[in-house]
């Protein structure tokens, strides 16, 4: 009779390319999944109805992998620092494998459960996934990590890259007894999110689950990646690979994606095609470099990096935040970006950037306020990432040129001249004229034609107003520390 291994799942929702399921099924075929519905991370006030969404499709498409193995995965909707071991404990199991993650609450929760199966007398096996390369793996010359995005790049890219791992296959499950068991220890029926109070009715981006994630990375590869270094800035073009909801959740394995970007260098015919392979590549470094800083720098999940940007005084204006949030700031740029996010719970990367700078260096709005608001709605919103593209924003995180102001009309200019994506997201101003909807400058009569609010602010009094407080705030806190 086989030993009964249980791999706990949390973002790996997936059979395929998966380290731990893989290293588990090797060491016996009775590998059964698990989920758990953490309590501590779904009552949180800054989770977002369409990511719940989202994850509980992908764990339907995965109950439907494991199936397929021959398997099943269980779900349990409890604390799983208690549920899991107890379940272990319940079923006999000879071990848990699961895969690390890097955010503090994870890694807290981790080490409380090795604790508890420890006691138990129950064999832990953790292994890293979610990146191409661990934490430790990548480390200055002085052994330190690094805190500047270049060098980290530079030594990432440098090294060898994993395969694949194999697929779940030809796996063994519970009996029904076992089953029976597996229900007196809180296994339940996979729920909606309406049943765990989320409410999300409008349609995602991607189609939960890796068949789906497979199926748009061959798609991107097969055509968009080619041209990724110069259509990737233009909000109104389809230009990027929209994989970040599949990678936040692990619905696709990062080395399967790497290989993907394998495969299209060598069918590239050009060197363009071939630098906007590479250009890609640096945006999942990117990803794996927000990851790496937050595991080694858990502070930066609370505020600021930067000490000139700790103490900042931010004005916090309600009124000027919440007309930002609801996309009525009188910047069309600004205002359509917050409507897509608004109305899809995802928002293109460039304007990402727009809106970050314009409510903390136009608003003069604390970062974590539009941090946290982000997470409150995005499908694919992840700690890392997010926190990452904020403080970067913000200028309040690691980063060798810390003071970055984005004008929208400048950047509306440069990556949305036509005001395509502009009228796409704020229809009731489809008719006003091209160069006005860009520069913002658009007259009293035909703002109150088109029911739009005027500006909130003037953008170049407060890019003075943000340079002054901030030059003062350098005065007080005295000369950065050196980045690596």
């Amino acid at each position: 009779m086989s030993d009964l291994i249980l791999f706990l799942h949390r973002r790996d929702l997936r059979t395929a390319d998966n380290v731990g399921l893989s290293i588990a099924r090797q060491r016996s075929p009775k590998v059964v999944g698990v989920f758990c519905l953490d309590p501590n991370l779904l009552q949180r006030d800054d989770i977002a109805p369409a990511r719940v969404t989202y994850m509980i499709g992908s764990l339907r498409s995965l109950q439907q992998r494991y199936a397929e193995a021959g398997s099943q995965l269980l779900i349990l909707n409890a604390d799983p620092r208690v549920a899991v071991p107890n379940l272990a404990k319940t079923l006999n199991a000879k071990a848990v494998f699961w895969n690390w993650d890097v955010e503090p609450y994870s890694q807290e929760r981790d080490r409380a459960m090795i604790s508890a199966l420890n006691q138990a007398g129950i064999e832990v096996k953790t292994s890293w996934d979610q990146l191409l390369h661990s934490p430790e793996e990548i480390k200055s010359g002085s052994g330190s990590p690094y805190t500047v995005y270049s060098p980290f790049w530079r030594n990432w890219v440098s090294k060898p890259k994993a395969e694949p791992m194999p697929n779940f296959v030809g796996a063994e499950g519970l009996t029904e007894a076992e089953a029976e068991t597996a229900k007196s220890a809180g296994a339940i029926a996979l729920p909606t999110a309406k049943d765990l109070g989320f409410v999300w009715d409008n349609a995602l981006m991607l189609e939960p689950g890796e068949q789906a994630a497979q199926a748009r990375l061959a798609e991107f590869c097969d055509a968009a990646i080619n041209a990724y270094q110069e259509q990737r800035n233009f909000p109104a073009n389809p230009g990027t690979s929209r994989l970040s909801a599949a990678l936040k959740f692990g619905v696709i394995g990062v080395r399967s994606v790497w290989a993907a970007t394998v495969t299209a260098l060598e069918q590239s015919r050009s060197d363009e095609t071939q630098a906007s392979i590479q250009t890609w590549r640096q945006e999942l470094a990117w990803r794996e470099f927000y990851q790496h800083v937050m595991y080694f720098f858990p502070e930066l999940a609370e505020g600021a990096y930067r000490k000139v940007l700790k103490t900042f005084p931010w004005e916090n204006n309600e009124e000027y935040f919440q007309a930002w949030c609801e996309g009525r700031t009188g910047y069309p740029i600004v205002d359509a970006a917050m409507r897509q996010m608004n109305e899809t719970a995802w928002m293109h990367n460039r304007c990402r950037m727009i809106v970050a700078s314009f409510l903390t260096k136009d608003l003069l709005v604390d970062f974590r306020l539009g941090e946290k608001y982000f997470m409150q709605k995005l499908y694919d919103g992840d700690l890392s990432a997010n926190n990452g593209g904020w403080q970067w924003s913000a200028s309040s995180g690691m980063d060798p040129k810390p003071l970055r102001i984005f004008n929208p009309a400048s950047q509306a200019k440069k990556f949305d001249a036509d005001a395509d994506y502009i009228r796409e997201w704020l229809p009731e101003l489809r008719g006003v004229d091209t160069k006005d909807l860009i520069t913002g400058e658009i007259s009293q009569s035909d703002r109150d034609r088109c029911g739009y609010p005027a500006a909130i602010v003037d953008h170049n009094q407060q890019q003075r107003k943000f340079k002054e407080q901030y030059q003062q705030q350098r005065t007080i806190t005295g000369k950065e520390p050196e980045v690596d």
